[in-house]
């Protein structure tokens, strides 16, 4: 089982989110992309026993660790992870149909891939602080399609999408949680 000292850190702030945009009453699904080592996937089935994940990556030794998390803590409401290339098309996916979904999640995936799979954001072509500024520029260094994200750019990727921002939540570390919903048809 993999260990990311970033996930612990992480995965409370990140389930206070979660549980502000769910209804707790509702049978849910909840589509996990990029799980990496499965530590959230995990977390919030534990605390939130009405939702049924998929678990997906793209990286086996990923896809091994969320595995043994599972049957480690035997969790009826986590599917068996699922290898899924965020970069095409939704119809790749494993048969996953978008209309099954009532959640996307996605953590820590955006900066570290090419723009084709589109935390800390840019905020109108603005980084800040320093520490945000040097972490985009290693990214770049590392992989020039790496970077961190605009949220005017994922913005308008959304609305392209039959999305909108609903809502932008600072989180610990000079990160953000950008929450998307899906716009209502009339």
């Amino acid at each position: 089982m993999l260990c990311a000292a970033a996930a612990d850190r992480n995965k409370e702030p990140i389930l206070r989110v979660l549980r502000g945009c769910v209804d707790p009453s509702r049978a849910l699904r909840a589509l996990e992309v990029s799980s990496g080592s499965g530590q959230h996937v995990v977390h919030f089935a534990q605390a939130l026993p009405h939702i049924t994940w998929q678990p997906s990556d793209i990286d086996q030794r990923s896809l091994d660790s969320i595995a043994a998390y599972r049957e480690l803590l035997k969790l009826e409401n986590v599917e068996p992870p699922i290898r899924l290339d965020a970069s095409q098309s939704w119809e790749s996916w494993g048969g996953i149909q978008p209309e099954s979904l009532h959640l996307i999640v996605n953590i820590n995936m955006m900066h570290i891939s090419p723009l084709a799979c589109t935390e800390p954001y840019s905020v109108n072509g603005l980084i800040t602080p320093q520490s945000n500024v040097d972490f985009d520029h290693s990214l770049k260094m590392r992989n020039p399609d790496w970077g961190l994200r605009d949220t005017s750019l994922l913005t308008a990727l959304a609305e392209q999408n039959g999305m909108f921002l609903a809502k932008v939540v600072d989180m610990p570390a000079n990160n953000k949680c950008l929450l998307f919903r899906k716009e209502s048809v009339v």
